[in-house]
């Protein structure tokens, strides 16, 4: 998502996770807290505008903004059946198709947190997880919050790690969270490794212009 002001693309963090994670639960209240702290650090986000974690996460971030300039993002999906919309959503664009849509995931996220899910979870986890192994993008952390995925990643290691299906490299990609402080951990440095470099690109810019 580009800034008005400085032409650049903003730090914004997606958050994948299941539709059918009702309010009250525990993941609902984490995912709230987490996107609380995303956009209290001036951060956007982007979600799949849906109920469930989705909801969860648009809540949060709007709750944690206090005033700052962070977006909630939804990229909503056309199904046969009626789906309820995230409320808090800033932004709101429809697909409909799945592979338009995770493209449009891709070109929104400078980091990537799977929550608990399902089917719809794992496609988009296994999109990212791949653009990545190919080298199509790089440099977007993969976050897995909870114990869902350590079991996961047992499994990648004892089957297709152990078969040679993958390699070493492809699981090093993955960063495992147990909690919400974890995975923000991971988000925080991403986001000051971006600034960082935006910072040193904007530095280069002005010393060409400096000598033109």
């Amino acid at each position: 998502m580009k800034n008005k002001k400085t032409g650049r693309k903003g730090f914004t963090v997606a958050i994948f996770g299941s539709a059918r994670i009702r309010e009250g639960s525990a993941i609902y209240r984490e995912i709230h807290d987490l996107a609380a702290m995303i956009s209290g650090a001036g951060m956007s986000i982007v979600t799949g505008g849906g109920p469930g974690l989705m909801d969860a996460a648009s809540k949060g971030h709007y709750v944690g903004r206090r005033g700052r300039n962070a977006k909630s993002i939804g990229l909503r999906i056309r199904l046969p059946f009626k789906e309820k919309e995230s409320s808090h959503l800033d932004i709101k664009k429809e697909f409909k198709h799945f592979s338009t849509r995770l493209d449009g995931f891709i070109r929104h996220s400078n980091v990537v947190v799977v929550a608990p899910g399902g089917v719809g979870t794992l496609l988009e986890f296994a999109y990212t997880w791949q653009l990545l192994q190919v080298k199509h993008i790089s440099n977007i952390p993969i976050i897995l919050l909870g114990r869902m995925w350590f079991d996961f990643v047992k499994w990648i290691r004892k089957w297709p790690l152990k078969q040679k299906l993958i390699d070493p490299k492809d699981v090093e990609l993955l960063f495992l969270a147990k909690d919400i402080h974890e995975a923000f951990s991971v988000i925080q440095k991403a986001y000051e490794l971006y600034e960082r470099e935006n910072r040193i690109l904007m530095s280069e810019l002005h010393k060409i212009q400096d000598k033109e």
